[in-house]
């Protein structure tokens, strides 16, 4: 019995290690939400008003003739897709990878990849899939400058016709328990078809179409994937805090279910030297 309650105290301590361990990860990941959050509430009105301009000029520009406004049969998809560099966050990157992989299972066409974050450029490495771009170390804390490489790169394969469609796969924050995995269509837009079907455009552009496209749609594609960098960004944060919150709480019960055991366990070796110590003195009467 002695040996049973030093293996339930052994495991006690290890729970507890543990415990210290998940809850400085928890507060960490706490001040780190914060950081995300007065991010992404001050970018995210400018991204949003940007993408809401942009894509109105779109609607309107389906009439010229610009590569990057060219609606093609999709015969080769590329899909951005934004995980984690880090796991201990709960299902953050098994939801996104899931999804993506859910649709691009399903695709008939080619398909390559733009993969942020090394737990999803690890994971589909290891799958086989066409990996043309990894971007890894930018997840947490996420530049513009970081998007704007992630959507050159996009637009040279669309301009090069490598691809037909851009796609990005990400993470929407709602709360910090609820982040909304998501699929957005970034080239060819909605906008532009159906700007194709409009007769004529009351919009002027100065010095020409071609200028003001060849400088819009850029910033289009680069805010679009900015956005969807510090939306990641914050819900990666928020599931760490809620999985090593829960991993805190969990190890403290486990903790009060040992002690439990170890006070029985105690107590049923404090009874049996009693008994031994009673037996003993009415054997010498």
């Amino acid at each position: 019995m002695a040996e049973s309650t030093r293996d339930i105290k052994r495991r006690i301590r290890g729970i507890s290690n543990t415990k210290q361990i998940t809850k400085a990860m928890e507060l960490v990941s706490s001040a780190k939400l914060r950081k995300a959050r007065e991010k992404l509430e001050k970018a995210r009105p400018y991204y949003n008003t940007v993408l809401q301009n942009i894509q109105s000029i779109l609607g309107t520009a389906g009439n010229l003739n610009h590569p990057l406004l060219e609606v093609r049969e999709v015969k080769k998809s590329l899909y951005i897709i934004v995980a984690a560099d880090r796991g201990l966050a709960g299902g953050y990157n098994s939801n996104i990878i899931r999804l993506a992989e859910s649709e691009i299972r399903e695709k008939k066409e080619e398909v390559s990849l733009i993969v942020v974050g090394m737990k999803g450029r690890d994971y589909f490495r290891r799958k086989g899939y066409n990996v043309v771009g990894e971007f890894v170390g930018i997840t947490e804390q996420p530049d513009f400058s970081d998007a704007r490489k992630i959507g050159r790169l996009a637009l040279k394969l669309y301009k090069n016709k490598e691809i037909d469609e851009i796609k990005i796969v990400y993470t929407q924050f709602i709360t910090t328990i609820s982040q909304d995995p998501k699929i957005l269509r970034l080239l060819p837009s909605e906008e532009v078809k159906e700007g194709e079907k409009t007769k004529g455009s009351i919009t002027d552009f100065e010095p020409s179409p071609e200028e003001v496209l060849d400088y819009l749609i850029p910033k289009y594609i680069e805010s679009s994937i900015y956005g969807a960098l510090i939306e990641a960004s914050c819900s990666e944060q928020g599931a760490r805090r809620t999985a090593m919150e829960s991993a805190t709480d969990n190890a403290e019960e486990m903790i009060e279910e040992l002690q439990i055991s170890y006070n029985r366990a105690r107590q049923a070796a404090i009874t049996m030297e009693i008994s031994e110590i009673v037996t003993g003195a009415e054997a010498l009467k």
